[in-house]
């Protein structure tokens, strides 16, 4: 018998379990293309302004030669920038108004067109060539009114003074469908693409205003008598959902997802962010009605393939494949494929993941906290697939039920894990220990054989995200049993770094841990004085144990802990963000300060500080230097704050606050009606573009504030004044820290901290 169970499980352990799916039946336009998500790769995010022939046609045989084709990825687009755009007069023109492509480029050859020639040489390697476009005329065109090929008409009678989105180029005016010839205009274009092979159009800055363009676009695809898939980009709303199912093959549901602050050195390197990545999860929950066969939710590209310069950790890459593929969302790569990451290949390649996709289901959202995301979707079989995200900074147990997601009543549920390639058993509690900004993948089907699978288990380690030098704090492990069998001789143990001193406080060894229970073991941790000011180490939570009484079993659950100095008196700390920890530093003329929170701006008032409180009266100034900060992205802040309470966030009357942040630059803001939260900001975002390491002073006479900024604490610029209500003569001194982004603390590092009466 044990023979047998180590051979059962052997296979079940190792072999993914593959299971084949029917895509539902259509709902959207059917034009004979988009019958299952578009998989391929765009210019955009790597290439962007500069797209070639060589650049493309290298591409493409990339995608052949590096078994991306052979797992269903067949697209490659040439996005904007393939055309010549002299200026704001409008791309250039051919005898019957269309664009021209830009020769240098790519290059003519036989009579043939630049476009058409990198379209043979992607066909030739068996993939399908796509091609961009944006709605309207060029004003070059109605300026030399060129002819409508096949009429009597001519630009000018169908174009109108009014602008259209050319994001780079510019210079296109809309045309009006009710006019004769406008219509024709668009089918001449269009055929002009299918007779150079273009097997898919993106038709960019296009909106609820364009429904027009969008109609005459589909229309004139479609009589090409060529196959071929129109998407729509970007942005579009919600509200219009069943007008880009009826004349469409998918379309953007937001922005870009490439981080253009975050590119650097002239590169497009790093492509994208997991803040991008993240506002995803509400599209994908909000769009979920909409999408199936013949048009699906396009949630951006895919930026996985080049490691470090995706941008992402590798469990971000996972979540972001994973959550497209849950959301049935097309798969277009915008990575360099010539340089191809071996981790991210893998990724990339993993059919079980693609299978998720390719079955055209779009999936619900069944959890949304502030730290974990839950979607699931049923297959036509009758298993679900479920997706565990971690949204927050350390890991955590993510779980729901066999029941939330929709699975029947049973004994026993197997959880394929679809990244490990790994099988679980369960009684109907579906849980991980996710990593930070993580997921787990599994495709879970009940079974009356479950008790030849390990059964599953999650690890949780709390109480040790920060802690303060010399000062001994209580760390917590929770061991559980979610499988079907009991498991033995279980051991919870806690692995430090050098110099820790770890002492277990309740007992650790556990003889049985049936069936659903839970075990707990706590230790006693004192860190050593750290090395610098916000030292990050690692310690790992673990559990062995053995399952039929003779198979062993391991669980690591690293955390990182971030060990402080000790604030002192007369310093006080304070943290509205309890979306993540907080940390605080000191050390000689040095503060740090570690925290997250949505924003400190509108409707939001979350903070992280270390304050003097009384400090300030009707004539007093504060100063620091923002000295550095990590993780502190996008519009986060870093910077002074008064007011009159420092623990009375969102309650008391707002403050001032002068600050830095990567996107908003250098900025004053306040309230200005006596309320409880900022409404107010000068200058504008960008107009003093950010700078760190950079010396900021709030000067307070009466009731006006008033902010400067230096680059060398010797010479100081106006940031703004204000004037503000319902500050007390006496208020509290901060220096503070938000990081825009819920769940994911951001650090600063300040040199100073002086207040002084004028």
């Amino acid at each position: 018998m044990r023979r047998l169970a180590r051979g059962v499980i052997a296979v079940l352990t190792l072999v993914p379990i593959a299971v084949a799916v029917n895509a539902p039946a259509a709902h959207a336009q059917d034009n004979g293309v988009g019958r299952t998500p578009l998989m391929g790769w765009s210019s955009w995010s790597f290439i962007r302004h500069e797209p070639t022939a060589a650049k493309i046609e290298a591409q493409a045989d990339a995608m052949r030669n590096s078994g991306l084709a052979d797992v269903g990825y067949h697209n490659i687009n040439v996005d904007d920038f393939y055309y010549e755009c002299p200026g704001s007069q409008g791309p250039n023109v051919d005898a019957f108004g269309r664009w021209v492509t830009d020769p240098a480029k790519f290059p003519p050859s036989d009579g043939k067109d630049g476009i058409a020639v990198v379209a043979d040489h992607v066909h030739a390697d068996g993939l399908n060539f796509g091609l961009y476009v944006t709605p309207g005329i060029s004003k070059q065109a109605v300026a030399q009114n060129t002819p409508i090929e096949g009429t009597p008409y001519h630009a000018a009678d169908i174009a109108t003074t009014t602008a259209e989105k050319n994001y780079n180029c510019k210079g296109m005016v809309g045309i009006d469908y009710t006019r004769p010839g406008a219509q024709e205009f668009v089918n001449s274009w269009a055929n002009e693409f299918a007779s150079w092979g273009v097997d898919y159009v993106k038709i960019d800055g296009v909106g609820t205003s364009d429904v027009p363009d969008i109609q005459a676009w589909s229309a004139a695809l479609r009589q090409t008598g060529r196959p071929i898939h129109l998407e729509l980009s970007n942005n579009l709303a919600i509200s219009g959902a069943a007008t880009w199912q009826q004349y469409s093959n998918g379309w953007r549901t937001g922005g870009d997802i490439e981080c253009y602050r975050c590119e650097s050195g002239g590169s497009s390197y790093p492509l994208t962010s997991y803040p991008s990545v993240q506002s995803r999860f509400n599209q994908v929950a909000n769009w979920q009605p909409y999408g199936g066969p013949g048009g699906f939710n396009d949630y951006d590209s895919i930026e996985l393939g080049n490691g470090a310069n995706d941008g992402l950790t590798v469990d971000e890459r996972k979540t972001q494949l994973s959550l497209w593929a849950l959301a049935a969302s097309p798969l277009i790569l915008g990575t360099d494929l010539t340089n191809l990451d071996p981790t991210d290949l893998q990724l990339l390649t993993n059919r079980d993941v693609i299978a998720v996709d390719q079955d055209a289901i779009d999936a619900a959202r069944i959890v949304n906290t502030s730290g974990q995301q839950v979607f699931a979707k049923t297959e036509p079989n009758g298993d679900a697939v479920v997706g565990l995200f971690n949204t927050a900074g350390s890991t955590q147990v993510v779980s729901t039920t066999a029941a939330a997601v929709g699975l029947p009543a049973a004994n026993a549920y197997l959880l394929n894990d679809l990244w490990s390639h790994t099988t679980a058993n369960t009684t109907g509690t579906i849980a991980a220990d996710v990593p930070p900004h993580g997921v787990a993948l599994y495709r879970i089907h009940a079974t009356d054989f479950g008790r030849f699978a390990p059964p599953s288990t999650t690890l949780s380690l709390a109480g040790l995200s920060t802690v303060t030098a010399g000062q001994p704090v209580t760390a917590t492990e929770t061991f559980t049993n979610n499988g079907i069998q009991g498991v033995q001789q279980v051991r919870l143990q806690l692995a430090t770094p050098a110099g820790w001193a770890v002492t277990p406080t309740t007992a650790t060894n556990f003889a049985v841990v049936g069936s659903g229970q839970t075990v707990q073991a706590s230790f006693q941790v004192v860190a050593p004085a750290p090395k610098t000011l916000f030292q990050s180490d690692t310690v790992t939570a673990t559990a062995d144990y053995r399952w039929f009484g003779i198979i062993a079993a391991h669980l690591g659950v690293p955390a990182t802990v971030t060990t402080n100095s000790p604030v002192t008196a007369p310093y006080r700390t304070f943290s509205s963000a309890s979306d993540g920890p907080a940390g605080y530093a000191e050390s000689g003329p040095l503060f740090g300060v570690s925290g997250a929170g949505p924003d400190l701006y509108s409707n939001s008032d979350t903070y992280t500080a270390i304050y003097l409180p009384g400090a300030v009266g009707t004539a007093t100034t504060i100063q620091t230097q923002v000295a550095s900060h990590q993780n502190l992205t996008g519009f986060g802040k870093a910077g002074i704050l008064v007011r009159n309470d420092m623990t009375a966030s969102g309650t008391g009357p707002e403050g001032v606050i002068l600050f830095e942040s990567p996107s908003g630059g250098i900025q004053l803001e306040w309230n200005n009606n006596g309320g409880t939260h900022i409404n107010a900001v000068m200058p504008p975002n960008g107009t003093i573009a950010d700078t760190v390491p950079v010396w900021l002073k709030l000067v307070r006479a009466g009731t006006t504030y008033t902010g400067f900024y230096s680059t060398d604490g010797t010479t100081w610029t106006t940031v703004g004044t204000a004037t503000v209500t319902a500050q007390a003569d006496t208020q509290d001194a901060g220096l503070f820290v938000t990081s825009h982004v819920s769940g994911s603390p951001a650090q600063a590092v300040f040199n100073t901290f002086a207040v002084t009466t004028n």
